[in-house]
């Protein structure tokens, strides 16, 4: 099983971390590790985006109305 096989079941860290790695190596990494790294990199981004997209909107945060005193009230 290849690294790109594994992607579904890796925890959300895990493939920041990926991300990360793949990202540094295809600008800093020898040779070889940039080829790998740039043939792997959309896969990697497709499968952030799509976790992404699979997940609930997040809601906004509401702020509760202040109940208003009318002079009347005073």
């Amino acid at each position: 099983m290849d690294l790109l096989d594994k992607l579904p079941g890796m925890t959300d860290d895990d493939l920041g971390n990926l991300i990360s790695n793949a990202e540094r190596l295809a600008q800093t990494g020898t040779p070889k590790q940039q080829h790998a790294a740039q043939t792997m990199l959309p896969a990697i981004h497709a499968e952030a985006v799509r976790r992404r997209d699979s997940r609930p909107a997040k809601r906004g945060t509401q702020g509760r109305r202040k109940a208003t005193v009318s002079a009347q009230g005073v």
